[in-house]
C-alpha cells in the first residue's frame, strides 16, 4: 500500500511517499541531485514498489525546494533538517520499523554520509558518492586521467588530433587539471566520513562514472563494489540487477 505523507522541516513542509510492509527493516531512499523522489524514468518509485513487495517498507521524500515540498532549495549540504525529519516521519508512519537503511546515489549518497548518525540511520548504501568540489567546467581530475589513458591506447584518438579535430586549448586545460596535486578538502572530508561508518556503509561505484571515479581517486583504501557500467544511475537492466541485488543485502545485513 502507497501513502502520501506531509510533515514539518525548519517552518516547511515536506512531501513523502510510504511504501507499506510489515518488515522491520526499512529502506529510507533519499533523491540525489535536483530529482524528485520518484527518481528519474521512476526509478527510485520501481524500487519502492519491489523492496515493498517483498516484506520491507520503504520511504522517499521531496527535499525543500524540490517536487512537491515547500521552502527553498539550498542544496544537499543544507539538507541535514530534511533527512532528520524525513527519517522521524518515517519512524512515526511505520513505528515497527527498528532497523532504517539509507540509500543515495551521487549527493544524496553525501547527504547520508555525513548525517545520517544525525537522522538515526542505522546502515548506508551508497552509490557514486559526491566529492567534488571543482568550479570549472571540466570532469573530475581521476576522470580526465582515465580518459586519457583510454585515448593514448586508441588509433582512432590519435587520427582525430592528427587531424586537427581535438580543441587542444581544452586538451590542455585538461591535462593541467589532471597532473595537479591540490588538496582536495571536500573529499577528505567525505571520505573520512564514510571510514567512521565502517562495516555499517557499503558504497557501490559504477566503473566509467566520473562521480565515481572521482571518489575511487579519493578514497582507494576503502573497500568498494564495483559495477561495469558508465551509467551514473545504473540505467541498463543488468545494472539495475546488481543495484537491487546490492539493495537487499544492506536490508538484510545484521545490525553492526
Amino acid at each position: 500500500m502507497r501513502s502520501l505523507i506531509a510533515f514539518p522541516c525548519a517552518g516547511e513542509t515536506l512531501i513523502g511517499t510510504l511504501d507499506a510492509a510489515l518488515g522491520a527493516t526499512g529502506l529510507l531512499i533519499v533523491s540525489g541531485g535536483n530529482e524528485i523522489r520518484c527518481g528519474a524514468h521512476r526509478g527510485m518509485a520501481l524500487l519502492a514498489a519491489e523492496v515493498a513487495a517483498k516484506g520491507r517498507p520503504v520511504f522517499r521524500y521531496d527535499r525543500r525546494g524540490i517536487g512537491d515540498s515547500t521552502g527553498a532549495n539550498a542544496g544537499f549540504l543544507s539538507a541535514r533538517d530534511d533527512l532528520i525529519a524525513a527519517a522521524a516521519a518515517f519512524r512515526a508512519h511505520a513505528p515497527h520499523v527498528t532497523t532504517i537503511v539509507g540509500y543515495g546515489n551521487c549527493d544524496a549518497a553525501t547527504t547520508l554520509t555525513l548525517y545520517g548518525h544525525d537522522a538515526g540511520i542505522d546502515r548506508l548504501l551508497l552509490a557514486n558518492p559526491w566529492t567534488i568540489e571543482d568550479t570549472d567546467d571540466l570532469p573530475p581530475a581521476a576522470a580526465i586521467r582515465a580518459t586519457y589513458r583510454q585515448r593514448l591506447t586508441s588509433p582512432r584518438a590519435w587520427a582525430r588530433l592528427l587531424a586537427g579535430q581535438i580543441d587542444m586549448t581544452k586538451a590542455i586545460k585538461g591535462l593541467r587539471k589532471a597532473s595537479a596535486t591540490r588538496p582536495q578538502t571536500f573529499a577528505a572530508r567525505v571520505v573520512a566520513t564514510i571510514e567512521r561508518w565502517g562495516n555499517a556503509a557499503t558504497v557501490l561505484l559504477a566503473t566509467g562514472d566520473a562521480t565515481a571515479q572521482a571518489y575511487r581517486a579519493a578514497a582507494r583504501h576503502l573497500p568498494a563494489q564495483l559495477i561495469e557500467t558508465a551509467s551514473h544511475s545504473f540505467a541498463r537492466p543488468q545494472d539495475q540487477h546488481r543495484l537491487r541485488a546490492a539493495v537487499f543485502d544492506a536490508l538484510d545485513a545484521k545490525r553492526m
